[in-house]
């Protein structure tokens, strides 16, 4: 029985819920005499997982009668816990079979039941089987929303909710099974290959397509997530299908040159989103399928979240009792000692997961896969510095990243290097990457280090490494390639390029000209003590109060001190501009001595230029968590009005001391994402208030 993608209640008495475990789909047929296991194409895979089908074997023994079972194959991670399918595409790796359903037992045919009768039967058979390459499911009925939020905080692939009354339909595809999904994965048929470049063995990217009316259509390529072994692995079985001509229905355009194969091998990759004209962007290859037939490959469909509501309308009291009878018709249902979460998976619930609904994570004590992904990059790095300084590294998710030149000195002063920069990306790359996604970046390039002379870059690079984004950005006057924020490998081009800082636009490609957020930038003369810097940040903070809006502070990681304020949707940067004009005006006002909105650095004197002007399309900041091209390699730090009250100064965020911050406070800036917006009708009112005032 196969799910569909599609939309279904999360909160609903009628339906069970579990995760959608990324692996491969197999039946077992368990008896004392052989026991074997078949993906749903009928292909055998006892040979390919010996240990799940001794584990199985042992099992039968204590059996009265043999069993089939439905489940999935999955990969175990370094606590025992389902990753990701290209780790199943790995040798080495743990497996485990999830079993989910039962279909016979015995001579019983238990399809015809629906799904709150079968997993009783399952569970009772499955009790105390006691080897951990055997497992039940997790499921939880009724309310699959606390899974939901565990799904994303531990960038599970998706949720399956499953209707209790449900037969088991063998071999059909059944809205009674729907996909609820987190990550986008699409099932792709291999049509081609184009030559690698530079010292990448084998092809250079796969070229993919999916069968639509009229033929196979071209859906784009992939030269990410292999390793040189899987690069082999791919290139023996593709070569193999070469024909001379495009197996696309159009002949697609590539960078390199293509050769051409019979459509018949099947991959899977995830992906951020499809294009306009229909193309995948930035696809990562997962691995191969040969449990999918290439004719069956289609699009899958794009769906919405879902909903959080009870799948029909009733009275609350009708509904809780509803809920009341599933639980009674289904006890034994939910698997208590399986489901209780051990100490791996409670600190993973906490892991690097990206956009605004990430939960501040403290990186000192942050524990499980995600975290060890990133100590194992920082020891990659450490390893290529102290040997020739040149290398690649192993990203998560399985692609790869070229470095060279870790030894050079970026900070001669204080000996800090390149690596040292790189190391620093990684360490914060959980919350810095949602600071960055979707945003064209402006390149402030030091490529020797802080004492060279710098240069700026706007344009993207002819070619760029695989998993390095760049659209087509409006820039007002033209559109140009842009680098756009958000991912790992963007984030490390940029370091390797010697871009020393990250310098976002205030909008995001696509609405270019639609602001999140506005910042007012103080910028004190030389030699001012901090300390009054810190005297105008809260002038600031007195007019956004009086405006009934919340600033969000942090150090430019230099001399002076950045104040965003969250916009509402829909603001342009000139609204946004005049926004902070007004604030920036009135604070220049009511404290001449201290604080001027002059634009003549000799007009200014010793005051702080309160600086409204970076709200300008195509203009940049430092963004948090950036570091800084000056002699104590500072970086752009989140504070919060405590720190401002109690007094800090920029010497005390650097790179050196940037782990012990982290651990301390957590993600400042996500409040900034998740903070309600600024009125800006308050403008009128707050200028009219006080125009009475003074009159």
């Amino acid at each position: 029985m196969l799910a569909s993608t599609g939309e279904a209640p999360l909160d609903s008495p009628e339906y069970a819920y579990e995760p959608k475990y990324d692996g491969i789909r197999a039946i077992a047929i368990v008896n004392a005499k052989e026991t074997t296991l078949w993906s749903r194409l009928g292909n055998a895979k006892s040979a390919q997982y010996p240990g799940i089908v001794e584990a199985l074997q042992a099992w039968a023994a204590t059996l009265p009668h043999p069993v089939v079972l439905d489940g999935e194959v999955v990969a175990l991670d370094a606590h025992g816990q389902p990753a990701g399918f290209q780790d199943l595409q790995r040798s080495g790796h743990h497996v485990a079979y999830m079993v989910f359903d039962v279909l016979m037992d015995g001579r019983t045919d238990l399809r015809p039941l629906p799904l709150r009768e079968r997993r009783p039967r399952l569970e009772a058979l499955l009790h105390g089987i006691g080897d951990s390459r055997i497992r039940i499911s997790n499921q939880v009925v009724g309310d699959g929303r606390a899974l939901y939020e565990q799904a994303k905080a531990q960038g599970w692939e998706g949720l399956i909710a499953k209707r209790l009354d449900a037969i088991y339909k063998s071999g059909r595809r059944s809205r009674e099974w729907c996909k609820l999904k987190l990550v986008r994965h699409q099932t792709c048929v291999v049509g081609g290959w184009t030559e690698p470049r530079g010292s990448r063995p084998f092809f250079g990217a796969l070229l993919l397509g999916v069968h639509q009316a009229g033929g196979l259509q071209y859906i784009g390529h992939t030269g990410a997530g292999f390793t040189d072994a899987e690069l082999g692995r791919v290139w023996k079985q593709i070569h193999s299908l070469q024909i001379r001509t495009s197996p696309f229905t159009t002949t697609p355009k590539t960078n390199e040159k293509p050769h051409w194969a019979k459509p018949k091998l099947v991959i899977e990759v995830k992906f951020t989103e499809w294009t306009a004209d229909g193309k995948l962007r930035h696809p990562t290859y997962l691995g191969m399928r040969d449990d999918v037939r290439p004719e069956e490959v289609t699009k899958e469909p794009l769906v919405s979240r879902p909903a959080v509501r009870a799948s029909v309308h009733r009275g609350e009291r009708s509904v809780a009792a509803e809920r009341k009878r599933a639980h009674s018709l289904a006890v034994g249902l939910q698997t208590r000692s399986r489901r209780e979460a051990t100490p791996a998976r409670q600190s993973a619930r906490a892991g690097l997961t990206q956009g605004s609904q990430r939960a501040p994570l403290r990186v000192g004590v942050e524990t499980g896969p995600r975290r060890e992904a990133t100590v194992n990059l920082i020891e990659q790095l450490r390893v290529i510095e102290d040997g020739s300084g040149d290398g690649v590294l192993d990203l998560p998710g399985g692609g790869r990243f070229e470095v060279s030149n870790l030894k050079k000195s970026f900070w001669p002063k204080l000996k800090l290097t390149k690596g040292d920069l790189l190391r620093h990306y990684v360490r914060v790359a959980p919350y810095l990457l949602p600071v960055l996604a979707d945003r064209p970046l402006v390149m402030k390039r030091y490529p020797n280090g802080v004492a060279s002379k710098p240069f700026y870059q706007h344009r993207a690079p002819d070619k760029v490494p695989a998993g390095v984004r760049v659209e087509q950005v409006d820039a007002g006057s033209e559109k140009r390639p842009h680098l756009i924020g958000g991912d790992l490998a963007t984030l490390l081009y940029t370091a390797q390029l010697g871009a020393i800082s990250q310098d976002p636009w205030f909008s995001r490609v696509g609405s270019e000209e639609i602001v999140d957020h506005v910042a007012i930038d103080l910028d004190p003369p030389e030699d001012l003590p901090f300390g009054r810097v810190l005297d105008v940040a809260r002038w600031v903070r007195d007019e956004l109060t009086a405006l009934k809006a919340t600033g969000f502070p942090k150090t430019s990681g230099s001399g002076g001190l950045h104040i965003y304020i969250k916009m509402p949707p829909g603001t342009t940067y000139d609204a946004g501009l005049i926004y902070c004009q007004i604030v920036a005006t009135l604070v220049a006002e009511k404290h001449p001595k201290l604080a001027t909105v002059e634009r003549s650095v000799a007009a200014r004197g010793n005051r702080i230029y309160v600086d409204y002007l970076q709200n300008i399309q195509g203009k940049t900041l430092a963004s948090a968590y950036s570091p800084r091209a000056n002699d104590f390699a500072g970086v752009s730090t989140p504070l919060t009005w405590d720190d401002v009250d109690r007094g800090v100064k920029p010497q005390d965020f650097t790179i050196a001391s940037f782990e012990g911050r982290l651990e301390e406070v957590g993600d400042l800036w996500a409040a900034l994402r998740k903070a309600k917006a600024a009125d800006l009708r308050g403008i009128g009112v707050g200028r009219g208030s006080r125009s009475k005032r003074r009159s």
